[in-house]
């Protein structure tokens, strides 16, 4: 059982982490604001920050709203690894993208993620987990929509109206917030440290998976075509981090827990 302490205490991923983690670690979940000052930091096996700005998603660099970079500037001792929280977005879009893939970032948002990627190796250096993760699917808390809009923001606001977009020959990777805690939960038993993609792995069809998550919607749906996804098809290939930990992590796991939070969303 390791000490973990999750910082970002009212958001969908850390909440998640929480809750999943409290009941396999020693686990304290504190926000940013408190975390910036805990003295008790170094103490720790793993830290996991969650939490995020505004203007680190919007704006281009500064290292006064790098949440990561400022906490990372606290640890002082070799036994405490940081888990950053990186995204599938400093990659350039195309299927089967390995670790080792081209960096290409386009938004400020995963400029910053690459750009603070490069000074957490340079401070911690063996002591650190970059996890590039795809496109994370599960039931999010109302405050967290106001800072980032994802796939699911964006079919539920749909699904609403009775309207679904028909994406027949897009497909991107994703992965449940359920599989994520789990592989987070492998990399922390197993002491995992270097750079990892976090995924499915596989093609995820768009209409797939919003027939999955629209299953128990009643209203009747109007599909509309002619829409093309931005930024691409893509898949990450996360072989190197699953021949690590060894878990299932398939289609029909994901399609469960979309049917799963398809129930959730519509009842």
């Amino acid at each position: 059982m390791k000490k973990v302490l999750i910082i970002g205490k009212r958001g969908f991923i850390g909440k998640n982490l929480y809750k999943f983690l409290k009941h396999k670690h020693k686990v304290k979940l504190m926000s940013f604001k408190n975390a910036i000052n805990y003295k008790l930091i170094n103490e720790y096996n793993f830290v996991i920050n969650t939490s995020i700005s505004k203007d680190y998603i919007a704006k281009k660099y500064n290292k006064n709203f790098d949440n990561d970079l400022q906490l990372a500037k606290k640890l002082n001792n070799k036994k405490t690894v940081f888990i950053f929280l990186s995204s599938r977005k400093v990659y350039k879009a195309k299927p089967n993208i390995k670790e080792t893939g081209k960096l290409s970032p386009k938004s400020n948002y995963s400029k910053n993620k690459l750009i603070t990627e490069k000074l957490l190796n340079n401070r911690l250096q063996s002591n650190l987990t970059i996890l590039r993760i795809s496109n994370i699917i599960g039931e999010k808390f109302k405050f967290s929509k106001n800072l980032h809009k994802t796939f699911i923001d964006i079919f539920y606001e749909k699904a609403k109206k009775s309207l679904i977009y028909n994406n027949k020959n897009n497909y991107k990777d994703f992965i449940s917030i359920q599989k994520f805690c789990e592989i987070v939960n492998m990399i922390i038993h197993k002491n995992l440290t270097g750079t990892f993609n976090v995924s499915i792995g596989k093609k995820v069809y768009l209409n797939d998976l919003v027939r999955w998550l629209n299953y128990y919607n009643k209203r009747k749906i109007r599909i509309v075509n002619n829409i093309k996804v931005p930024n691409g098809n893509f898949y990450l290939n996360n072989k190197k981090l699953m021949s690590k930990i060894k878990i299932s992590n398939t289609i029909v796991s994901l399609k469960r827990d979309c049917l799963n939070l398809s129930k959730k969303l519509f009842k």
